[in-house]
């Protein structure tokens, strides 16, 4: 018997995981705010450069990348969120939001769909994917490349967080 690590395991605990780390991450920013006496707005609108999204964006990008993927995956329609948030909790709120979507998923609705076809449209053009190619080549690096300029904006705006708030509880 081969131990092949199956589509559900490489998205939704993936994408679980990682966006408790950022509510972690983001109630290490709300005490800091609140300890230093600065306006969550300054972080919230934060960005590493001048054309990059602001850190609200960033966490928004990350969890419509997480619920797109894993919805296309079992072939359901993908929730449609406002994007108007502009609090830390507001920003909590849609993560828990995400967390709880990506939790009703079991492995059956996701197993299998490696040779799905999926069709994004990116930059106002279709682009056609496997299921498997959309996960591993798309998905996963355009989440995690969100979740960590989230993490950067707030580690370079003066949060005490580290790699360890990153990754986690590694077991």
């Amino acid at each position: 018997m081969t131990n092949q690590l199956t589509m559900y395991q490489a998205s939704v605990p993936v994408f679980i995981k990682m966006l408790n780390n950022l509510s972690a991450i983001i109630t290490k920013a709300t005490a800091h705010a609140e300890a230093k006496k600065i306006e969550q707005s300054v972080f919230i609108n934060a960005r590493l450069s001048p054309d990059m999204f602001a850190f609200a964006r960033q966490v928004q990008i990350a969890t419509d990348t997480a619920k797109g993927c894993v919805a296309r995956l079992a072939g359901n329609e993908v929730p449609n969120y406002a994007d108007t948030e502009t609090t830390f909790q507001e920003l909590q709120d849609r993560i828990h939001t995400t967390v709880a979507y990506l939790q009703s998923f079991k492995p059956e609705q996701i197993d299998g769909s490696e040779d799905n076809t999926i069709t994004l449209k990116l930059r106002g053009n279709p682009v056609v994917f496997t299921g498997k190619n959309n996960l591993l080549g798309f998905a996963l690096p355009n989440f995690l490349f969100h979740v960590t300029t989230a993490y950067a904006i707030l580690r370079h705006n003066g949060v005490d967080i580290g790699k360890p708030d990153f990754l986690g509880n590694l077991t």
